[in-house]
């Protein structure tokens, strides 16, 4: 189109030369002084006489008029096609495509026009859709993702219930019969609490059903650690070395605690709701063990008071934001030195079985202080409050796989925990979940197969480049980072790796079926499988061990409707579960496609540079490759973030912006990074098509595509839960704070300078 437009704009000054010339021209030929407009001429064109003259009667100067009319006709005749093709690239007309009319009409209904997008850009974007969307009964919160996953779960019911489907792989077949066992509730139901009791008493029973007094803590924490994948005091496990990507090593570290964070604990008054919920569910639990209600509560207090003392000594996330001041490496034996109370040589033997371990092996500890003090607290407190709480933690993990009396103690503990309604979730959806948990890439084989387009791939990949490219761009015009950094850091977004749909050896059924050997799994006992994957899930990663990383290794299943960033493998990681509505659609307009999933792939992407990610270099290698200089101005820079996002409150409760920094960082990149790549790719293709009835540009589209992603409802409860221990901030901050930042926002959307959404100072770092 913008050849054809040259050519026409072309051939339109060739006309209006040659009319120059030829006028010219004449006025040298005749030089008399013949009136223009002769008075005879004029009446016999007025009282339409007997018809023109031919052209040998004409005179002189009226075949010089007749001749200069007709070349100004010609002209404006090309000149008005010119204007035609070059208005109609700039003001495309609308896209009427069956999907353009349906999308546009979600996006109109997600709208409150009465509010002014200058002033709350976020009830302006999803005013409508929060109107419209009730949390349903047993969510305590509600959103596109959610919908999402939600959808994907319907399409994995029907692939797991289809036993008749042909050519499955034995991993697939696999996930057909681990879902068949979670879906038999006449076998759950009859077992009961059978087979957790069993287990509790192969590892040497509790207090609460029987007189206990054994000096076995030793043996049991070894046994909920390497068999049942619970971590009572600390966690261990196999990742990439943080300071040598091309290896796996052993790291230990703090691990969680019952309740969603130490907050909960700390802060008695503000969340005792919560904690005598927590309190009350954990003594139901004991008495459906077959402890009397007088023992159970009388042990359960211990329990709580107990992770209350452990909460104390838990260091917040925010102080850990920096990887360089708590990475450790040691040997294994200077764990006996650091957490004496702890038998370690025994205990790494028994976990990362069956690999030989001695005791030189290295480990990376992330939890220094953490660790001596929780050895202290081990050696301090009676050995009977530590086994029960460790027979806890395998309680509360069991929980979701017995029968209905568990899950309904759960249940109303959630009603408290997240203020959700109780609801008659169906069963499979659970059974799906779990499905994806334990054989998520089998699963994931057959739904890559039955929904993803493998064009879907390629234009997402093509997306990726497109927003790498716009980052690499905006890289040259960041005015607080010195050249050499700048040079460096183009050189990590450059080998950055991009996972785009799934990992390829699931499309190999040998390869698949290679990965899962090991994994054997019944039809009838649902219990026994879950405990095969605990034991499955302990050889795998006890694989991993002094190996090199495995690219095709991923964090997420294929059906996941979300992404991530590794840093040790410097890689994005876009899940074939989220290249689909409301992120990205083929039949699109481009504005909410880059205004979706780009702004996905641009955070995904900016997470390489936030206040984590940034401390590893190309190679995923944890080292100061930043000059100082640079360092200090990141750190100036991201400040502005960190007040901004702080002086945001939900439900009268502050953000803390310091906690949610890497994402807020990521979030402003990705926005700034994919409307960069929205413009590149106009600038190539021309504008494109507007969608009907909105009254939008596709400019102000992008941005109220973004928006509308994170449409989203939720109970006050999960909103507390969210503020005390998500990383993000919550919706409606992703997105106003996001664009309040933004100048081509305030722009497009026409906003005046210190308008709610355009406040004069903007917090800027990609």
């Amino acid at each position: 189109m913008e050849a054809l437009r040259e050519s026409f704009l072309h051939l339109t000054f060739q006309m209006s030369t040659y009319k120059r010339a030829t006028l010219d021209e004449d006025d040298l030929v005749d030089s008399t002084g013949d009136e223009i407009y002769p008075s005879s001429a004029m009446q016999v064109t007025l009282q339409h006489g007997p018809g023109p003259r031919c052209w040998a009667e004409k005179t002189h100067t009226e075949r010089r008029l007749l001749v200069l009319v007709c070349a100004l006709s010609v002209a404006l005749f090309f000149s008005l096609i010119t204007v035609g093709i070059f208005y109609k690239e700039t003001h495309p007309g609308m896209c009427l495509t069956e999907p353009c009319i349906t999308v546009a009409s979600a996006v109109m209904g997600a709208l409150d026009r009465s509010v002014d997008p200058c002033h709350d850009f976020y009830n302006f974007a999803c005013g409508g859709w929060v109107r419209n969307n009730p949390l349903p009964e047993g969510k305590s919160r509600w959103g596109p993702f959610s919908n999402l996953w939600e959808r994907n779960m319907a399409v994995m019911k029907h692939l797991l219930e289809n036993t008749t489907m042909k050519g499955l792989s034995k991993a697939e077949k696999k996930a057909q019969r681990y879902y068949k066992a979670c879906m038999n509730e006449t076998k759950i139901e009859e077992l009961g609490a059978q087979p957790l009791q069993e287990l509790i008493n192969q590892t040497g029973g509790w207090a609460l059903t029987g007189s206990w007094d054994k000096n076995n803590f030793q043996e049991v924490l070894r046994t909920v650690s390497a068999n049942y994948r619970c971590s009572p005091f600390f966690t261990v496990f196999v990742s990439t070395d943080s300071k040598s990507s091309n290896s796996n090593i052993i790291q230990v570290d703090q691990s969680g605690l019952g309740l969603p964070s130490r907050d909960y604990y700390l802060n008695k008054t503000a969340n005792a709701k919560y904690l005598n919920a927590y309190l009350d569910f954990l003594v139901e639990l004991g008495v459906l063990l077959g402890g009397s209600e007088e023992t159970s509560r009388s042990l359960m207090q211990e329990i709580v008071d107990f992770e209350t003392t452990l909460a104390n000594i838990t260091v917040p996330q925010e102080e850990r934001r920096d990887e360089e001041l708590i990475y450790h490496k040691i040997q294994a034996k200077d764990l006996a030195t650091l957490a004496p109370a702890v038998d370690w040589m025994p205990y790494l033997t028994d976990v990362f079985a069956p690999v030989p371990l001695n005791d030189s092996e290295p480990v990376v500890v992330y939890a220094k202080d953490y660790l001596q003090k929780v050895s202290d607290l081990i050696a301090s407190t009676n050995k009977s409050v530590l086994n029960n709480y460790m027979i806890m933690k395998v309680l509360r993990k069991m929980v979701s796989i017995l029968d209905q009396k568990f899950q309904d103690a759960e249940q109303r503990f959630f009603e408290v925990m997240y203020g959700t309604k109780k609801s008659c979730t169906p069963r499979w959806k659970l059974c799906v979940s779990d499905t994806d948990s334990a054989l998520g890439f089998a699963l994931g084989a057959m739904f890559v197969k039955a929904t993803f387009d493998e064009d879907s791939k390629a234009i997402a990949e093509d997306m990726v480049s497109e927003i790498k490219w716009a980052f690499e761009d905006s890289l040259k015009y960041v005015g607080w980072m010195d050249q050499e950094t700048k040079k460096a850091a183009k050189e990590k977004a450059d080998a950055i790796y991009n996972m785009v749909g799934y990992p390829k050896f699931i499309m190999d059924p040998k390869e698949l079926d290679k990965v899962f050997n090991d994994f054997e799994v019944g039809s009838d006992l649902y219990f026994q499988n879950v405990m095969q994957y605990y034991n499955f899930s302990a050889r795998v990663t006890a694989d991993q061990l002094r190996k090199t990383p495995n690219r095709d290794q991923w964090s997420m299943t294929p059906p996941t409707v979300n992404a991530y960033y590794n840093p040790t493998k410097n890689e994005m990681v876009l899940p074939a579960g989220i290249l689909q509505a409301p992120f990205y659609s083929r039949s699109w307009p481009k504005a909410l496609n880059f205004g979706g999933i780009g702004v996905v792939m641009g955070h995904e992407l900016t997470h390489a540079f936030d206040d984590q990610g940034r401390e590893y270099d190309k190679d995923g290698n944890l080292r100061s490759w930043w000059k100082n200089s640079s360092v200090e101005a990141f750190k100036k820079q991201t400040q502005c973030m960190v007040e901004q996002y702080s002086n945001y409150s939900i439900n009268k409760e502050p953000l803390n912006g310091k906690h949610t920094l890497g994402e807020n960082i990521a979030d402003n990149g990705g926005l700034k990074a994919a409307y960069k790549a929205y413009m590149n790719w106009i600038a190539k293709n021309g504008e494109e098509a507007t969608l009907p009835a909105l009254g939008m540009t596709n400019h102000q589209l992008f941005f109220v595509g973004f928006a509308q992603v994170w449409c989203s409802v939720r109970t006050p409860e999960s909103s507390h839960e969210g503020v005390i221990t998500d990383p993000h901030s919550p919706s409606r901050f992703r997105v106003i704070g996001t664009i309040s930042n933004s100048h081509e926002f305030s722009e497009h959307f026409g906003c005046k300078a210190d308008s709610p959404m355009n406040p004069k100072h903007k917090c800027e770092l990609w």
